[in-house]
């Protein structure tokens, strides 16, 4: 049988196979870390009630970690984006909006990805067809173009998005 680690390492490297780009590959892979457990506290339960969290990516940059949790959100969304830092106020696992089904998911969700320059202006029709509309950018002046053409087209649905293959879940 595993260890904890073990099997999340084996999570994990199962949905980096399903990448394809390589300047993201290479990215995530700077900021996984050894698996470690930290306990958080859950705020929907009893006062003082905490579940094991795995720690397993930190972007220095960013402040950006992941953890895995198989309670709380878990097993549904068990991937979040949380906080290890010390102070009592950030030691929580916090809202559901910030837990995933997938690392990946979690991953493309966080700060961790802003600094790849793999963003692009896509434009959202009324059928829900995605156009990207611009080749790849950083993530600040693909935002301003996001903005520009959200001012100029207030009709319009634009995004900041990517196309990196993976399968994304639904949520």
């Amino acid at each position: 049988m595993s260890t904890v680690p073990e099997r999340l390492e084996s999570l994990i490297e199962g949905e980096l196979a399903e990448l394809s780009d390589k300047r993201v590959l290479s990215h995530i892979r700077g900021m996984l870390v050894v698996p470690h457990m930290v306990l958080r506290d859950w705020d929907y339960g009893q006062p003082g009630q905490q579940y094991p969290c795995w720690f397993v990516l930190r972007d220095a940059q960013s402040g950006a970690e992941i953890a895995y949790c198989e309670h709380g959100f878990g097993p549904g969304c068990p991937w979040g984006l949380v906080s290890s830092a010390h102070e009592p106020e950030f030691r929580h696992m916090g809202m559901d909006s910030g837990w995933f089904t997938s690392f990946l998911d979690a991953f493309f969700d966080s700060f961790a990805c802003v600094a790849l320059p793999i963003w692009k202006v896509i434009k959202i029709d009324a059928d829900r067809t995605r156009t990207c509309l611009t080749a790849e950018g950083a993530w600040e002046s693909t935002w301003q173009r996001v903005y520009e053409l959200r001012n100029h087209d207030p009709s319009g649905r634009y995004e900041c998005g990517h196309d990196i293959g993976y399968r994304k879940t639904a949520t």
